[in-house]
Order: structure tokens, then sequence, then C-alpha cells
């Protein structure tokens, strides 16, 4: 069963101005989340994703939208697991490191230790997620993951968000 691609209608026309559209979206509140996974040579590959949202509860199903220019698209596309990170005030440091140069990512991170399918950071709530699909999204690869394994720490609060072109809670 094939699932069509996201394109305009036959006869609409795509013309809305794309600096008009990203400042309009910048009124709404996003979620600020960091998305880890292990690519296929055991590396751990991750970015910070502000386009995530719970998409089903049975089965669990949770959905991050991955920039396809993004240096961790292609592993976090093709990877069996991932990690999905919601972060909470306090954590912004943490989202400004994942958006940045790739090889500093990991470097001196507050990995928990452990063995697990997804490398997962003591921040945030954590969800670990199976791979379900991928859909096409225009610039960017809708990532579904089956929710597999739910870590809300007590305290964690993941009220992070990007607001106005800012960090809020």
């Amino acid at each position: 069963m094939s699932t069509p691609l996201l394109t305009a209608p036959p006869g609409v026309q795509e013309s809305v101005d794309p600096a008009a559209f990203r400042s309009a979206m910048a009124a709404l509140a996003a979620p600020v989340t960091v998305v880890t996974c292990y690519d296929d040579l055991g590396a751990p590959r991750g970015m910070t994703v502000s386009a995530a949202s719970s998409l089903s509860l049975d089965p669990p199903l949770f959905l991050v939208c991955l920039d396809r220019r993004a240096g961790s698209h292609d592993a976090l596309v093709s990877a069996p697991f991932f990690c999905v990170h919601v972060l909470g005030p306090g954590d912004e440091d943490l989202a400004m490191r994942f958006a940045g140069p790739a090889d500093r990512r990991f470097t001196d991170a507050p990995l928990l230790p452990g063995p697990a399918p997804a490398p997962a950071l003591a921040a945030g709530v954590r969800l670990t997620c199976e791979r379900y699909a991928a859909r096409d999204g225009g610039d960017h690869t809708i990532l579904i993951g089956r929710v597999t394994e739910v870590d809300a720490p007590e305290g964690a609060d993941g009220g992070l968000v990007w607001h106005q072109r800012a960090f809020s809670s």
C-alpha cells in the first residue's frame, strides 16, 4: 500500500511569500526537543527540533519534522530507534548545542549511562521510539515513531518553547 506524498492539490498554486510564512509561524509557540539516534556505524547523532507532536494514543505514536538539509537527517530517518527529549526551562544551552556544529553536540553531553537503543540525554522528558514511518513533508521529512518507553523523571518539566524567535516557558 503506497502512501501519497504531501503536495498541493492540482490547480492550487503555492504562492505564499516564504518570509511572510516564516514570520507568521513565529507567532506559533513550538515545543523544543532534541532528537537522538545511533547511525549505522554506532555513532551518536542528534539535532534540535521544534516541529514535534503526539500523533496517536493507540498505538502510541509521536512525530518530528526533520529538515532535509540537516546533517543528522539521514541517520535519524534510517535509524531503527530514536529518542525524543522534550526540553524544559533551563535546557536552553542544550537546545543551542544540538542546533550548533555537529562535531560538538555530544562532547560532554549529559548522557545517561547504560545501553539504550538511542542516546539518552539526562534532560527533560524522554520518549524512546521505534521507527514507524517516514513521510515527505516538502523540505522536511515527517518521522513517526512508535513510543516504546516513556521516562518522565520526577520534577522534569517539558515546558521549553520557541516563540517569536526566542526561548520561553
